[in-house]
């Protein structure tokens, strides 16, 4: 395959001669680099097509398509207030949400990260849209995966507890707890003003399991990580309060305790089997900061 190349300080330019697929064509093509460094150019958004920028693996070439590719694994690098990408490829997308933000939309309520994420694939020019496999509450901040079409949504949301092997959480939490560690249990039950009611034998509900840990504490504070083997509706919120320390900033299931002013829950560690190639994919996030400066 020929190829015209123009070098220039910060990109490097082609002309497409042959009809391919993008990364297909990176790796024959643009040399000097691996195929792995190829793929964080492009995920980095790096790479243009026709002065678009195109982040999709098996975006279609056409023969008189011009490519600009950056040096550097990330150009023009996307931002906004309500997420930030952690991870992406053609089948899913791993953000980390902040608080205040739906996972999706409910009621007249706007801003949700799926639609946030729908109008990042318009604008980045990706055929497809976000699907929801799990949820964070409002308030709560982390790690969530989304996938970008229905076969992948279907694989993720039927298989989830055979496939996410690891999910952490870190919470501020009112009053210092004494044990190290140790783990709760309970029934959880929803009951029709959505509150969730959790009892010590069946009610009816699902049954859920918490490990915890306490990293840091005060005596009035603690800071504890919690590592769900189960996933039910706002487990971590009523097991924590099930102990005595709810988490702060919680108005469901809290004291009033609210040293900074919002829900302390963040899902900071998301470690799950890919869904297509079956892959590790493990990712963490920093505790949040004003977390950290309750215990200095």
């Amino acid at each position: 395959m020929t190829y015209n190349k123009r070098s220039e300080e910060n990109d490097r330019r082609f002309v497409v001669t042959e009809h391919s697929t993008l990364l297909k064509w990176l790796i024959e093509n643009v040399e000097g680099n691996s195929r792995s460094r190829l793929k964080a150019i492009l995920q980095g958004r790096g790479v243009r097509v026709d002065g678009k920028c195109v982040t999709q693996f098996d975006y279609p070439l056409e023969p008189g398509m011009q490519l600009e590719v950056s040096k550097s694994k990330r150009n023009e690098v996307f931002k906004s207030r309500y997420f930030r990408i952690i991870y992406e490829d053609r089948y899913l997308i791993v953000v980390d949400k902040n608080e205040g933000v739906l996972s999706m939309a409910a009621g007249h309520s706007s801003l949700n990260l799926k639609a946030l994420l729908d109008d990042y694939f318009v604008k980045t020019h990706q055929r497809c849209r976000a699907h929801v496999v799990h949820r964070l509450d409002r308030d709560t901040s982390g790690l969530m995966v989304y996938a970008k079409d229905m076969e992948t949504e279907q694989v993720l949301e039927y298989n989830w507890h055979e496939i996410v092997y690891d999910r952490r959480y870190i919470a501020v939490v009112s009053g210092e707890v004494i044990d190290d560690a140790g783990t709760i249990t309970s029934w959880l039950r929803e009951n029709n003003g959505y509150l969730i009611y959790s009892s010590p034998v069946d009610n009816g509900g699902k049954y859920a399991v918490t490990h915890f840990s306490v990293l840091d504490r005060t005596t009035t504070h603690s800071l504890v990580e919690f590592q769900l083997e189960t996933g039910r509706k706002n487990q971590i919120r009523v097991h924590s309060s099930d102990i005595g320390h709810p988490v702060c900033g919680d108005v469901k299931y809290g004291n009033g305790d609210n040293p900074i002013d919002r829900l302390c829950l963040h899902a900071y560690i998301l470690c799950f089997f890919h869904p297509v190639t079956n892959a590790r994919m493990e990712f963490s996030t920093p505790i949040p900061p004003n977390f950290k400066r309750i215990f200095k």
